[in-house]
């Protein structure tokens, strides 16, 4: 099956207005481009709580509802899928989902992903977990007979949601992710926790550089899965948002901190790379080798030679 991506790239910011602005003109660009389907960045709508904005105190829900309908009337008219990252609010007290809305081209939302793991600590009052409350399922559509799933940004430190979603069959993995918008202390700060004598020996001088696009390099060859990744471009952006095929090969990378969409197309058909395609389920199951089990008294002598 073959899909044509657009993998968006903008500088998301607390201004609710000019995020939407930003999402239709790619909305628009990616329906030009003859897309099936555009991938917008964590937060892409309501702005990401904690970096560009301090607090949900006196938030405008009620225009980011507006908004959010706006774009829900456009992919209808555009007859375009789209990922749109968000903020969903809950009742009472409860701190809302740092969610994405996947709505289908006839403008319905088919389902929300809310992201699984929210960073931070067990005392709930720091990273995401100050401001979003954590999610509790995985979320699963069909696009033209392809799997899709959605993940959100410090999802990627847990693999195994990576797994889960082989399991279960999922094909191409949207991953929407918020590394950017940072300060000049702040990306000071995150500099020197890599002791610059590493910094030639890497891709990157932070945490997000250097373990953000090698997760999903990684999980894209050891699950056979294409995953798109987008990324805000708000300076300083960690990384440009890109597109990995199944082996584990980029092949679209943006130019960082420049408002763009990437185009990716995809075809299930062809068939890449897999060096551990006779074996991953079997290892899946928890059967951990490979070929026959060997029944040897040397074998299970460990402690000769």
């Amino acid at each position: 099956m073959k899909l044509k991506i657009a993998t968006s790239q903008f500088s998301v910011s607390s201004d609710i207005r000019l995020n939407l602005n930003n999402i239709v003109k790619q909305m628009e660009e990616a329906k030009d481009k003859f897309c099936d389907i555009i991938h917008f960045p964590e937060g892409s709508l309501s702005g990401y709580a904690g970096t560009d904005f301090t607090t949900f105190y006196r938030y405008d829900w009620k225009l980011l509802k507006e908004c959010t309908e706006c774009i829900m009337r456009l992919a209808e008219k555009l007859k375009l899928w789209v990922l749109l990252g968000s903020s969903h609010p809950l009742t009472n007290n409860n701190k809302p989902h740092n969610c994405v809305y996947i709505i289908n081209n006839n403008g319905e939302i088919v389902d929300r992903y809310d992201k699984l793991f929210c960073a931070g600590d067990d005392t709930g009052l720091t990273g995401d977990l100050m401001h979003y409350s954590s999610g509790n399922h995985f979320s699963i559509f069909d696009l033209r007979g392809v799997k899709c799933s959605v993940l959100i940004c410090h999802d990627y430190r847990y693999p195994e949601l990576y797994r889960k979603l082989k399991k279960r069959n999922v094909e191409l993995i949207f991953h929407s992710y918020h590394a950017g918008n940072m300060d000049k202390n702040r990306q000071k700060q995150m500099e020197q926790e890599i002791d610059s004598s590493y910094h030639h020996l890497n891709p990157g001088k932070t945490f997000p550089e250097l373990t953000m696009p090698a997760s999903m390099i990684s999980y894209a060859a050891n699950n056979y899965l294409w995953i798109s990744c987008s990324n805000t471009s708000a300076k300083e952006s960690c990384w440009p948002s890109f597109f990995v095929r199944p082996d584990g090969v980029i092949t679209g990378k943006l130019e960082r901190n420049i408002d763009s969409i990437l185009l990716s197309e995809i075809d299930t058909d062809i068939q890449f790379y897999d060096s551990t395609k006779f074996w991953r389920e079997r290892a899946m199951n928890g059967i951990y080798y490979s070929g026959e089990k060997i029944s040897d008294i040397r074998s299970q002598s460990r402690n000769i030679l």
